[in-house]
């Protein structure tokens, strides 16, 4: 199956995705989460600067239960993010 190419607001969407996923980690290594969630470094890597812009929701789910934030409040931060 091919997939059809992102749109720019998906492209968008994928990079405040992963401006919200590191916001959420914090000090923690890049690597001590993947491994938690059973993802590969690179995956979340890859998440993390919006190369995976849209991410499986397994993986999504994975992350958050890592990460102790709720799915809504992820969607959230994606949205509103915090600045200051």
């Amino acid at each position: 199956m091919i997939r059809p190419p992102l749109r720019p607001d998906e492209h968008d969407r994928g990079r405040a995705l992963g401006r919200a996923l590191r916001t959420a980690r914090g000090p923690r290594s890049l690597l001590d989460v993947a491994a938690e969630a059973g993802i590969s470094p690179e995956t979340l890597r890859k998440i993390e600067t919006g190369r995976i812009a849209t991410p499986a929701f397994f993986t999504i789910m994975a992350l958050c239960g890592v990460l102790g934030v709720a799915p809504d409040q992820l969607l959230d931060t994606a949205e509103h993010p915090i600045t200051g």
